[in-house]
């Protein structure tokens, strides 16, 4: 499919969205980082799972006085609409999974420039005695018990010690002091973490850059995970194919690591050997990190890693990017790098079967997906739950599955809770699979909520097979209407 290439760095995707009515705000009234601008955009685009009210596929919004930091800009909400990321993207919104299921087919590798690289305009090495992350770096906290100020939308790029193989990863990272971050590795499930943990076997620190203020292409690519994405697996190759053209990498200036050229800001810096035993919220002390993309306040860690900072470069009159954790834009990052997975392994052995995917926000883009199937013979029968095995593999975290036919637009809720009203019996129609590992930040996957659950993070994962039996398809036909041109009638109107 044919899809945009000219979008590679943030400034130009603003002025993209500058040009399209009703996906770009902007404001000159000073806004403080600390809650404040969080709370602001929470009512004007955050969607997702924050909580109601909110505006659901709402514009983004840029901030350009922020309380503190003179200069500067604060974008959020680049991502936090799937129809924008499609329009970024040059593409329909339904089409958007597929489009990245054919990227990660076809990686275009990343290269390294010694051109000027624009991420190195402005230069603050650690060394300076006014050298201070809090007063260089514009991070919001995002609610007032967070910890601190988060870097959110940090694309963390290191190197394995071993293979010398590159990744590029999101994590969350709280600035602790003027030179310190934490930076949470989700132990067993991140590439960055297994390279922190074989650096700490070998004695030595692992370099790492922080690149933040990317293209589109870059945020949501990043996001790939195992098995699509193995240990080895860069996943700028796949922004690569996205953009038809490498992404340009930079040497860092204090740290033997590359950073993103196009990247607003870049902390480089090392990740300390056996550092894992950071608390989070040292300096708040409120028990919190920062709100997640279930919904809830994520708990502080106490098994952070430390990162020390050498420096931060930047470009004049610099932007900063930031999400809102339960947010649109983590559904999108999250969901459509996992219809990919899902799409690709399902077509591999299920060919033709599953037509389509959603990764639905209600689950932050990670625990829910609703499979758009077809049945032409009736052997295809059962092969629906077949896929949403499959599913299931292909992305570990996701904890439950809902299928329906392909009269179902996946896309509308409302039309899939329809399928499960008119297609479904709950003693006949639900699988589950219990004990099985998915993600510990479920406020529900835990010994305390049932006694099925023999560890944080285990859950009972279920399927909900909204499909008609094949032999009943001829029961099941909805209600046909005459095709007719509606712009006869009302020339202007979009469906």
């Amino acid at each position: 499919m044919n899809h945009r290439t000219d979008i590679l760095d943030l400034r130009t995707a603003l002025d993209v969205l500058r040009q399209t009515p009703g996906q770009l705000v902007e404001t000159d009234v000073e806004v403080d980082p600390e809650a404040e601008l969080s709370g602001v955009y929470r009512y004007v685009g955050a969607g997702g799972t924050v909580m109601r009210p909110t505006k659901v596929d709402g514009p983004a919004m840029v901030f350009h006085n922020v309380k503190g930091h003179p200069d500067t800009s604060v974008a959020i909400g680049v991502l936090a609409s799937r129809q924008r990321v499609a329009n970024l993207f040059g593409v329909k919104k339904e089409e958007l999974g597929h489009l990245l299921c054919e990227c990660a087919k076809n990686p275009i590798q990343p290269i390294v420039t010694h051109e000027p690289a624009p991420c190195q305009e402005v230069v603050h090495r650690a060394t300076d005695p006014e050298f201070d992350l809090f007063k260089l770096v514009p991070a919001p906290t995002n609610t007032p018990v967070d910890a601190g100020p988060y870097i959110t939308l940090g694309m963390c790029y290191a190197t394995h010690p071993d293979t010398g193989c590159s990744d590029v990863t999101i994590h969350r990272m709280c600035i602790q002091s003027k030179d310190e971050l934490s930076i949470f590795l989700q132990p067993g499930s991140r590439h960055i973490g297994a390279m922190a943990e074989r650096a700490t076997e070998l004695g030595q620190p692992l370099p790492i850059s922080v690149s933040i203020g990317v293209d589109p292409a870059i945020e949501v690519t990043a996001c790939f995970e195992p098995p699509t994405t193995p240990l080895g697996f860069n996943e700028l190759s796949i922004a690569g194919a996205l953009r038809k053209r490498p992404v340009e990498l930079c040497p860092c200036l204090t740290v033997r690591e590359n950073a993103i050229a196009n990247a607003e800001y870049v902390i480089e810096g090392e990740i300390v050997p056996g550092s894992n035993h950071v608390v989070e919220d040292q300096n708040s002390h409120t028990g919190y990190a920062m709100p997640e993309f279930p919904g809830y306040n994520g708990k502080a860690s106490h098994e952070c890693w430390l990162l020390k900072v050498k420096a931060v470069t930047h470009r004049k009159h610099p932007i900063m990017q930031t999400c809102i954790g339960p947010s649109e834009e983590h559904v999108n990052m999250a969901g459509i790098p996992t219809e990919a997975s899902i799409l690709n392994l399902i077509d591999k052995a299920l060919p033709g079967k599953v037509l389509n995917v959603y990764s639905h926000r209600a689950g932050g883009g990670k625990y829910m997906a609703i499979l758009q199937c077809r049945k032409t013979v009736h052997t295809d029968e059962g092969k629906q739950r077949q896929a949403a095995l499959l599913a299931f593999s292909a992305f570990p975290e996701l904890k439950h599955v809902i299928l329906v036919d392909e009269d179902v637009d996946i896309f509308d809720t409302n039309d899939v809770l329809w399928a499960m009203n008119t297609r479904f019996q709950g003693d006949r129609d639900i699988i589950t699979i219990p004990g099985v590992r998915c993600h510990p930040l479920d406020p529900s996957s835990c010994p305390e909520y049932t006694g099925s659950i023999r560890d944080v993070g285990c859950s009972t994962k279920t399927i909900f097979d909204c499909t008609v039996p094949f032999e009943l398809k001829e029961k099941f036909k909805r209600a046909a209407f005459k095709e007719v041109d509606v712009k006869h009638w009302l020339p202007d109107f979009e469906l």
